[in-house]
């Protein structure tokens, strides 16, 4: 499994953390470190940026940090085709990934410590889609997101 992440300014910490955490399980992750190329990026463009990967390589699981996680799962959903939530606790990580089929994870450094956010990353990475009841609601939002992206405005 590979692990696609990154964090704005304020989850620097946090994202070590969750990296070594994640290595330490034998999971691959690739940090997109987007303030190193762009140093005083916000939230929205380090979020924006791992999403568009997300999209374009067809990623099943990346995990996003800043402040609250808020901002981050905001953005993200900004991309089509690409789902996430702020999860601050582990039954909320598990149905991210068994009810709403969502990629991305994001998480607020402000919000969960670092044992806590280790235990929210471990519940999300053993959760898999199941699709059952959840699956028409699945579809159903997919369908929404291609009218709201693709629907012709009129004046």
């Amino acid at each position: 499994m590979k692990i696609v992440i990154d964090a704005d300014d304020a989850a620097f910490s946090l994202k070590s953390v969750v990296v070594a955490h994640l290595e330490s399980m034998g999971v691959e992750v690739e940090d997109l470190n987007y303030n190193g190329i762009k140093p005083d990026a916000a939230y929205p463009e380090v979020g924006y940026h791992l999403a568009k990967k997300v999209r374009d390589e067809k990623l099943d699981r990346a995990i996003l940090i800043c402040g609250t996680g808020l901002g981050m799962a905001m953005i993200a959903n900004k991309v089509e085709g690409v789902y996430a939530g702020v999860c601050h606790d582990t039954y909320s990580a598990e149905r991210l990934r068994e009810s709403n089929n969502a990629q991305v994870l994001t998480m607020g450094a402000r919000v969960v410590g670092d044992e806590l956010a280790k235990t929210i990353v471990d519940a999300w990475l053993k959760a898999e889609y199941r699709g059952g009841r959840s699956a028409p609601k699945v579809d159903t939002m997919r369908n929404l997101e291609k009218e709201s992206f693709h629907s012709k405005k009129s004046n």
